[in-house]
C-alpha cells in the first residue's frame, strides 16, 4: 500500500494524518498550534520513519505560494503571533526527503471535497470555513484558485450597520471585515463569552447568519460557483445553515435565475461532505498530486 502524509496546519490546531490513495485516513494526531518551533517539530516527529511517498500541507496564511519567489512556502503577514515568515515547506522537504505539496488550508479542504466530498463532479465552487478565522478557497474551471497570491475571502468588506451592531471588529488589519465581524473570536469579543456558551436562541446567531449571508452572496455574485460549501466550528451551531440559506436568498432577491439556487438552495449551500476531516484529507490529496508531479 502506498502511503501519503497530510497536515492541516490551522491557527488553533494542527491535524497530521497518514492515508492511502483513496483518501482513507489510517492514522492521525491533533495538537494545539503553539510556537513555530514546537509545532513543526511535533509534526515532523509524527511523520519520522514513516514510509511516505509524499506529503501535503494545507496551511493558514497568508502564505507565499509562488514557486519562483524567494519567500516560497513562507507564511507572510499573518495575525497569528510569532508565525510571520515561518517556512512551512523546507523543514518537511529536507527532513522527510519526499515531494511536498503546499496550499492554503481552505484550498486543501476544497481539493478534498472535490475528490471525495460535496464538490465531486463540479469544476467551479467555493469552500468557506468559519471558525477561529474565516477563510475561503475553491476551484474555478477545475483549478484551485490562485493569482497574485491566493483568495482571502474572509477579509472582504461587508455592510456594517453600526446602529444594529456597534462592535468594531477584531481583525488587526481591517477591523470590521467579514472575519473581524463574524469569526469565532469576534463572537466571543462582542458578547463576552465563547460562542459555544451562547444558547441557540441568542441574538448572536441571527447577527452571525446576517454577516455570513452577506459574505456568501458577494461570493456567489462574483464567482458564480456551482455550489458553496460552508465548514468550520461556527457552522455547527444548530440552525445556522438554514438561517444563512434563507438570508442569501433574500439578499439575492431573485436576481440570479439559477435553478440550483432558486429551486434547491439546500443543495446549493451545503456542509462539507468530509465533515471535520476535509482539511487533513485535502492535504492527502495535495500529497497525491505532489507524488505524481
Amino acid at each position: 500500500m502506498t502511503l501519503y502524509g497530510g497536515i492541516e496546519a490551522g491557527g488553533t490546531k494542527f491535524v497530521c494524518g497518514i492515508g492511502d490513495e483513496s483518501g482513507r485516513l489510517l492514522e492521525s494526531i491533533t495538537f494545539p498550534t503553539t510556537t513555530p518551533g514546537q509545532t513543526l517539530a511535533r509534526a515532523l516527529a509524527f511523520f519520522a520513519g514513516k514510509p511516505l511517498a509524499a506529503l501535503g500541507i494545507g496551511t493558514f496564511g497568508p502564505v507565499d505560494l509562488r514557486p519562483d519567489s524567494p519567500a516560497y512556502g513562507r507564511i507572510t503577514s499573518t495575525p497569528k503571533p510569532g508565525w510571520a515568515n515561518t517556512d512551512m515547506l523546507r523543514p518537511f522537504r529536507e527532513r522527510l526527503g519526499v515531494p511536498v505539496g503546499l496550499d492554503t488550508d481552505v484550498n486543501a479542504a476544497a481539493l478534498g471535497e472535490h475528490r471525495w466530498g460535496a464538490a465531486q463532479g463540479l469544476d467551479t465552487f467555493v469552500y468557506l470555513t468559519v471558525g477561529t478565522g474565516i477563510g475561503g478557497g475553491g476551484m474555478a474551471g477545475g483549478r484551485l484558485m490562485h493569482g497574485a497570491l491566493h483568495p482571502e475571502m474572509g477579509h472582504v468588506r461587508v455592510p456594517h450597520d453600526w446602529a444594529r451592531d456597534p462592535f468594531a471588529g477584531v481583525c488587526p488589519y481591517h477591523g470590521d471585515c467579514l472575519e473581524g465581524l463574524a469569526s469565532g473570536p469576534a463572537i466571543e469579543a462582542r458578547w463576552g463569552v465563547p460562542g459555544e456558551s451562547l444558547p441557540a436562541d441568542h441574538p448572536a446567531w441571527e447577527l452571525e447568519a446576517h454577516y455570513l449571508a452577506l459574505g456568501v452572496a458577494n461570493l456567489v455574485l462574483t464567482l458564480s460557483p456551482q455550489r458553496v460549501i460552508l465548514g468550520g466550528g461556527v457552522m455547527g451551531v444548530a440552525g445556522m445553515l438554514p438561517r444563512v440559506r434563507a438570508l442569501v436568498l433574500a439578499l439575492l432577491n431573485g436576481y440570479l435565475q439559477i435553478a440550483a439556487i432558486v429551486e434547491d438552495i439546500e443543495g446549493y449551500i451545503v456542509p462539507p461532505g468530509l465533515g471535520t476531516q476535509a482539511g487533513v484529507r485535502g492535504a492527502l490529496a495535495l500529497a497525491i498530486g505532489a507524488a505524481f508531479g
